[in-house]
């Protein structure tokens, strides 16, 4: 309890404080505490009524609170091993993981130590969150491990079920009724991620998509250059990447872009002009970017062209230039989520092995006063406290080849971003491959920033649970409105659906809905196209 009291007392928190406190006791007493044994104990001594709950403290306490700043709790798992219809040069086969995923990358070992149960998986990774102060009531389950769509639809349908079976605490007779239950779950499921193939989305595959609950979608762009996807045996034209977008984006999903630089074929000049067209092209325009400059390994076909002397990976100064020049054009509404893969550098033959890259990328822009990064994830406002009253309500509209969208954010005095909503408005309902949602505007994402609150919790300054969603969804409202609609559909999470209830929306089949009224002056101010 005298480490807790050092620990809430000290003024000008730092890292280097907390290591001052831990070894000056663990000098007087022989034992040092770690984080994990301190919150513990913080909270055995709050249960016994010894100690009075304190959210500052928590902070103090909470190891890598990197995790969980963007306001959930990331829950990743992997699915079993299982054929890839893919046949990508670049591409890692190990008999014991799916295909892509090296087993010795994290996320891949704690799949592995579970034998690749989605039950197993959940539950491990939440009891991990709460066993290093972290809350986990509101998780994102991205569900990683190659090609989803590739797998059977009855595996999907039950890794689905037992992932929230994990979440809900109880076991369900069927995957409607583990979404049930979900709802009102001690861990709500806030978001669904799959990942997969351009070639692989069609109306019937995003119809399955939207039954399991799923509301993200990572695809695998990796060239806006049929040349260079060819080369690479990726098996997919760009004009397939930019249907499935299509198609996707008309669904509400949100769309997480994968681009991968240094493929065979590129060079650094192709690829800065091939990155720009990830964003010039109006069918593309991703809401989140995973940057991956490929990583030559010995288990894949490319390999050998390397021993030939066919392929050569960039040195770490050339990657670094290159993508510091790319981060330039990536648009305020959209985020990068990763510059670097993890994997560990042992695999990797030649070319990049630090992990940092990101970091690299950065320092090298400040030192080379490069135009800055404006995506999104440089903007967050993460652990930083907010004024409601200095939020100012900035509205970036910009168009693609289907629909005109919106990216409505409140924003801080220095421009940080507490909170975001991204609104669609199609250019007419024959883009819309779904009947239940052909004549509506449609509200695809809705984030505010800030550490993991549990449910209910005050927020104290905090982004989160400051009113700032309802506002964005109100403002939303007023666009659609005003540009002629009279329904607004949002792709919401299972978790998520009585928080739209709320709101005034409710459940259809696949999506929540909500009935709006004409605007007064009966004059739409945004006109639909």
């Amino acid at each position: 309890m005298q480490v807790l009291e050092r620990i809430r007392a000290a003024e000008n928190w730092s890292h280097k404080t907390y290591l001052a406190i831990v070894n000056d006791h663990a000098k007087r007493t022989g034992r040092l505490f770690s984080k994990t044994e301190l919150m513990d104990g913080y909270r055995k001594l709050v249960g016994m009524g010894l100690m009075a709950p304190d959210r500052e403290l928590e902070a103090r306490l909470l190891r890598k609170p990197v995790r969980t700043h963007s306001g959930v709790a990331p829950v990743t798992v992997l699915t079993k091993p299982y054929d890839c219809p893919g046949e990508c040069i670049f591409c890692p086969t190990f008999v014991r993981m799916p295909k892509s995923y090296v087993p010795d990358e994290p996320g891949a070992m704690r799949a592995l130590q579970n034998d690749f149960d989605p039950w197993r998986q959940v539950t491990s990774r939440l009891r991990s969150f709460e066993a290093t102060g972290h809350t986990a009531n509101k998780v994102e389950l991205l569900i990683l491990g190659g090609t989803w769509s590739a797998y059977p639809r009855d595996y999907r349908e039950w890794f689905v079920q037992r992932c929230l079976d994990a979440m809900n605490g109880v076991d369900s007779a069927s995957l409607e009724e583990a979404q049930r239950l979900n709802e009102d779950a001690p861990y709500r499921n806030v978001g669904l991620v799959i990942e997969t193939r351009p070639d692989a989305v069609s109306v019937r595959e995003i119809m399955h998509l939207r039954k399991l609950g799923v509301t993200k979608v990572q695809l695998g762009i990796q060239s806006m250059d049929d040349r260079i996807l060819a080369l690479n045996k990726r098996g997919h034209t760009v004009e397939d990447t930019r249907r499935a977008f299509r198609l996707l984006r008309a669904a509400g999903f949100k769309i997480v872009g994968h681009w991968m630089a240094n493929l065979y074929g590129a060079t650094p000049e192709s690829d800065y002009e091939d990155f720009q067209k990830v964003f010039s092209d109006p069918a593309i325009r991703p809401d989140e970017l995973k940057i991956y400059p490929n990583s030559l390994l010995k288990e894949t076909e490319l390999y050998q062209y390397y021993l030939d002397g066919r392929y050569q990976p960039y040195d770490e100064a050339t990657l670094i230039d290159l993508i510091a020049r790319c981060k330039a054009h990536v648009p305020r509404y959209c985020r990068i989520n990763r510059i670097f893969r993890d994997i560990p550098s042992p695999n990797i033959v030649e070319g990049n092995k630090k992990t940092n890259l990101r970091q690299l990328v950065q320092n090298y822009i400040v030192e080379h006063d490069l135009p800055r990064c404006q995506c999104l994830r440089c903007r967050e406002v993460r652990r930083q406290k907010v004024r409601a009253s200095e939020l100012r309500l900035d509205i970036l509209p910009y168009e693609t080849d289907i629909n005109r969208e919106f990216f409505i954010s409140f924003v801080t005095p220095e421009d940080k971003v507490a909170g975001f909503l991204r609104l669609s408005l199609p250019h007419s309902p024959e883009v819309v491959p779904i009947d239940e949602i052909k004549h509506a505007a449609m509200i695809r994402e809705v984030h505010v920033y800030g550490p993991a609150l549990g449910l209910g919790k005050d927020s104290r300054g905090e982004a989160q649970h400051r009113g700032l969603g309802a506002r964005l969804v109100a403002e939303a409202e007023r666009i659609a409105r005003e540009a002629g609609y009279r329904q607004l559909a949002v792709i919401a999470a299972i978790g998520t659906r009585n928080y739209y209830r709320r709101l005034g929306f409710e459940l259809t089949e696949f999506y929540m809905m909500k009935s709006l009224r004409p605007p007064r002056d009966n004059f739409s101010l945004i006109n639909r196209q």
